[in-house]
């Protein structure tokens, strides 16, 4: 936590992919969540304040052109309108839901030292995934600046609004909000068929504007659990939503097929990147109990 404070001090933003240095690479403001989290499980030899103004400065300033990683690379519209609008900005539907996630967890840091009106203003903007939801069809999907959805859905369809995902998998990413997400797609009895479906679905593939499969879509085809992409990150959470909806017998057989069938000790006993020790992290959580969706406030 300290380093991270300290690359802020020398660079003026928080590390989005330390390597070492900013580098370019995914998107969202994830130093937010380490912090967060630290100071909740009792890490506090840091300096929250210093924290705390870090992420507001990120939150609200347009990340620089050498290095959109880091800040919020269309940080103005997001402000304006609550959500990332695409084409204006590639990828945008994924950056919304991570900053909305991100915002979440300012809020948590926040409000924890007593910072109250920034925790407000945090907790307020960390329903902005609500925007990019759309009810009609149960899916999150691009949106544009004048607030039409883009034209020609397809959940199958990676890119675009999308980073490394589509539709299918990246519905799922509200961490800070599971009952809210319910709630949206029209109760437990539709969240839990709509979970299902993600493995009952065909593992059918639109490249879209990756115009060519890269290695995440031809793992997930390869696994042939239906849109469930356990290779790449974005879906992996997904599993242990069940319990959410009072269905936690549907989440322990999912969780044992993936550790049991995706994970070996043999050469290709990985079913994708190990990006610095996340596929091992879930792997260890889930064989020994459960994951963690979010920084939870002392008090909750």
């Amino acid at each position: 936590m300290q380093g991270l404070l300290a690359a802020y001090d020398q660079s003026s933003w928080l590390p989005s992919w330390a390597s070492p240095g900013h580098r370019g690479c995914m998107i969202g403001n994830h130093a937010f969540s380490l912090l967060a989290d630290a100071w909740v499980k009792g890490i506090t030899n840091f300096d929250a304040g210093k924290a705390v103004d870090a992420m507001v400065h990120d939150a609200n300033t347009q990340g620089p052109d050498f290095c959109r990683s880091i800040g919020r690379d269309g940080a103005e519209f997001y402000k304006k309108l609550g959500y990332v609008p695409y084409p204006n900005v590639g990828e945008a539907t994924a950056k919304s839901l991570e900053y909305s996630y991100d915002d979440y967890c300012a809020g948590v840091l926040a409000k924890s030292i007593g910072r109250n009106q920034e925790a407000a203003a945090f907790a307020k903007s960390a329903m902005n995934y609500t925007n990019m939801f759309d009810a009609s069809i149960g899916f999150v999907r691009g949106r544009k600046a004048d607030g039409q959805w883009c034209e020609n859905f397809d959940p199958t369809e990676w890119g675009g609004p999308f980073t490394e995902g589509n539709s299918w998998q990246w519905t799922w990413s509200v961490f800070q909000d599971i009952p809210g997400l319910v709630k949206l797609m029209g109760g437990d009895d539709a969240f839990g068929k709509k979970l299902d479906g993600v493995f009952y679905s065909p593992p059918d593939v639109k490249v879209g504007t990756y115009r060519g499969m890269i290695h995440e879509m031809t793992e997930m085809v390869a696994l042939n659990m239906g849109q469930y992409a356990h290779g790449n990150q974005p879906i992996q959470h997904m599993i242990y939503l069940y319990d959410y909806i009072g269905q936690p017998w549907k989440a322990q057989a999912r969780a044992r097929e993936v550790v049991t069938k995706l994970y070996q000790s043999t050469p290709d006993g990985m079913c994708g990147d190990e990006d610095t020790g996340q596929m091992s992290a879930w792997y260890v959580f889930s064989a020994l109990v459960s994951i963690q969706l979010a920084p939870a406030p002392r008090n909750t």
